[in-house]
């Protein structure tokens, strides 16, 4: 495959694209009167703003990129997935967001040390910085290796390079303007993205000739069948029905970046109109990569050269960068790498604003410098949001060690301890009589289970589906969170609201 000569206005548009994310951290580094118009923007943002900007943060690169890799690799099994949203809105908004909108806090974490204890604080903080810090650095590895590479041709030095140079460009637009500028370009990010994936299908549909020869005329050999549940398949209904569901609530009611929107709306209405625009935009852009990745499987057997000589199941996760090489009309193809860029961007600065909201109130403030002015505070977090992105710039190096395609890679990294953070929080808000010791053993546990699972072929040479880290690892924490919580003996103090 040539590599792509990106004309002058595709480096315009990339271009003009960063330096429009400068201006907008600039902007609102202006607007912040206080702490928390930096941290939450004031908690009183737009509704169907924060829905977006949340879905941009937890729908990153790596999803944009590997769902249409996973369809034409295995088929639209995976796609399952839709099925659960609309039971997922309705536990996040008639459970989890009621409870946590009617705690003064700022930090995710701050309700557990109301409910199980300090310790139950600080190690779901840890999980939550472990898992933000491994995400964040997927998402840069991902950029170089499957974005940059196969798209310009360049050494593996010049793309990490470019990876670097994104980074500093998100560190700077976030650690200015905070939530507010996170919030604004996520939305513009989210418009570049979506338009983006619309005019690849009208381009591969263009050429196939029609829409309907998206659609193959018989089920390809390599794609996975339908089967409603067996444990011993890769992807049924049932276990994507239940990983999507189990990612969803856990995320929506533990992670940090998630409750860091709903505490930026004004009300519990508004919150669940945020998370409603949230999963919507989800459904929509779902259905968009269903159908590219359909697109993508018709369009590689009519132009079987996009491969490089490799398999279709080898070449699936950058059969999508490459069309941006080869099959985007001169001009276009800066408009859709700048949407590949935006989508990690985006997830970027969401993953870098809410990490460093979490060490300055669940380490720093929390250990006894409590009296810190606002202005310090800014000052610390931002210092704080530049060390995140060196750390994770380093960290993306070892990411290419682990085996899996894109998508098992995010879950056994990114993903790895969702379940294990939930644990605590759902104690916290359905368990009454939750003993802080037993919960944060519980917790523990679930973390170790869902490292065993995710890496029990390279462990113990015995392959389980990593849709099966979220189950598993939520039901060892819960069972002995809440069996040691019911002991007939006193198991640590239970603390009241």
């Amino acid at each position: 495959m040539e590599k792509i000569s990106l004309t002058i206005i595709d480096w315009i548009i990339i271009i003009a694209y960063g330096i429009g994310m400068l201006l907008v951290g600039f902007y609102f580094s202006r607007q912040n009167k206080n702490a928390e118009d930096y941290l939450l923007g004031g908690r009183g943002m737009k509704s169907w703003k924060v829905g977006i900007s949340l879905f941009a943060t937890m729908f990153s690169a790596i999803t944009y990129l590997s769902l249409p890799g996973e369809m034409v690799k295995h088929g639209p099994m995976i796609f399952i997935m839709i099925f659960a949203l609309p039971f997922i809105y309705y536990v996040v908004a008639y459970f989890f967001i009621p409870f946590i909108m009617r705690l003064n806090v700022s930090s995710a974490y701050e309700l557990l040390e109301k409910r199980v204890g300090k310790q139950n604080r600080v190690i779901a903080s840890v999980y939550f910085l472990t898992m933000r810090f491994l995400w964040m650095s997927v998402i840069i590895y991902m950029v170089s290796e499957k974005i940059i590479i196969p798209i310009m041709g360049w050494s593996e030095q010049t793309a990490l390079m470019v990876g670097i140079v994104m980074g500093i460009i998100t560190i700077i637009y976030t650690s200015s303007g905070g939530l507010r500028s996170v919030v604004l370009t996520d939305v513009v990010q989210s418009f570049v993205l979506f338009g983006g994936t619309i005019l690849a299908i009208t381009l591969i549909v263009k050429d196939l000739g029609s829409p309907a020869d998206i659609i193959p005329k018989e089920w390809p050999k390599n794609w996975s069948g339908w089967v409603f549940f067996d444990t011993d398949v890769r992807v049924s209904f049932l276990t994507a029905f239940i990983s999507t569901f189990g990612w969803y609530v856990c995320t929506a009611g533990s992670d940090q970046m998630a409750i860091q929107r709903y505490l930026a709306t004004k009300d519990v209405k508004a919150a669940k109109r945020m998370y409603l625009s949230s999963v919507l935009v989800n459904i929509f852009v779902y259905i968009l990569l269903l159908i590219l990745g359909l697109g993508l499987f018709a369009y590689v057997k009519i132009h079987p050269e996009i491969l490089s000589g490799v398999s279709i199941e080898e070449g699936a996760d950058s059969l999508f960068p490459k069309f941006i090489a080869i099959g985007l009309p001169a001009g276009f193809s800066g408009l859709v790498l700048a949407g590949l860029l935006a989508a990690a961007m985006s997830s970027l600065s969401s993953g870098i604003n809410s990490s460093s909201l979490s060490i300055v109130d669940d380490f720093i403030l929390h250990s006894g410098a409590k009296l810190m002015s606002d202005k310090k505070k800014i000052k610390l977090a931002q210092g704080i949001s530049v060390i995140i992105g060196v750390v994770i710039v380093f960290v993306s190096l070892l990411i290419s060690n682990i085996q899996g395609n894109l998508l098992e890679i995010t879950f056994k990294t990114s993903n790895l301890f969702v379940a294990p953070l939930f644990v605590p929080f759902f104690m916290a808000m359905f368990i009454k009589k939750a003993s802080p010791n037993a919960t944060f053993i519980g917790t523990l546990l679930s973390g170790i289970s869902a490292i065993l699972v995710s890496f029990s072929n390279e462990l113990f040479n015995v392959n389980i589906s990593f849709l099966w880290i979220i189950p598993i690892s939520f039901i060892v924490g819960i069972s002995f969170s809440i069996a040691l919580s019911y002991l007939p003996f006193r198991y640590g103090k239970v603390i009241s609201d």
